[in-house]
């Protein structure tokens, strides 16, 4: 179960076997059922989670009450609302299992306490607090830039496998594009043209 998460540490820094016992002491491991809800829209983000096995969609409601799908969390992915958890104010966003899945959960709390007792740790944090704002600006220039021609073969290639995982319209909705435009895409990418 920690191993999974020792190898996605150990990409960013160097812990002693003991160092990242501490780390990990904090982390909770919680189940979710298919269609659980671990942040809802509204609430106050106050964990970071580790997706050990499963699938999550974050997503918001747009104003015609749509759901779009920012992101999708799989295995060895972190999950959180980040301006809820730094800015302590209510989410925009909701964090729903599409699969049964295991996270480990770490409060806010925890993590400040592991700042303190083991610095290495906010480097962690703050590398991939730069990785993800790095992926957020890359989608958004991929929604502001590309087609969704080009879009959706990025989502095969960041995503390997989940499409088989989730359905067509949740695809459609991290495109930002109709289902019905999508299956167009699908075969015309399939014809090779």
């Amino acid at each position: 179960m920690l191993d999974l998460l020792h190898k996605n540490i150990s990409q960013h820094v160097e812990l002693k076997e003991k160092e990242f016992q501490q780390f990990a002491a904090p982390f909770r491991l919680k189940k979710f059922k298919r269609k659980d809800v671990l942040l809802c829209e509204g609430e106050r983000c106050n964990f970071e989670g580790f997706v050990l096995n499963g699938c999550f969609k974050i997503y918001f409601l747009n104003e015609n009450g749509q759901e779009q799908i920012l992101y999708f969390a799989v295995e060895s992915w972190w999950i959180t609302d980040l301006d809820s958890l730094v800015n302590d104010v209510p989410s925009m966003l909701n964090i729903e299992a599409l699969e049964d899945s295991e996270v480990l959960l770490i409060s806010k709390e925890d993590k400040e306490k592991l700042y303190e007792t083991l610095p290495h740790v906010e480097k962690v944090f703050r590398i991939m607090n730069q990785r993800s704002s790095v992926a957020l600006q890359r989608r958004i220039l991929s929604l502001m830039n590309k087609t969704a021609d080009k879009r959706y073969l990025e989502f095969l290639e960041k995503y390997p496998g989940l499409e088989q995982r989730i359905t067509q319209q949740q695809v459609a909705s991290y495109l930002g594009i109709s289902h019905e435009f999508l299956s167009k895409i699908r075969k015309r990418i399939a014809l090779g043209n």
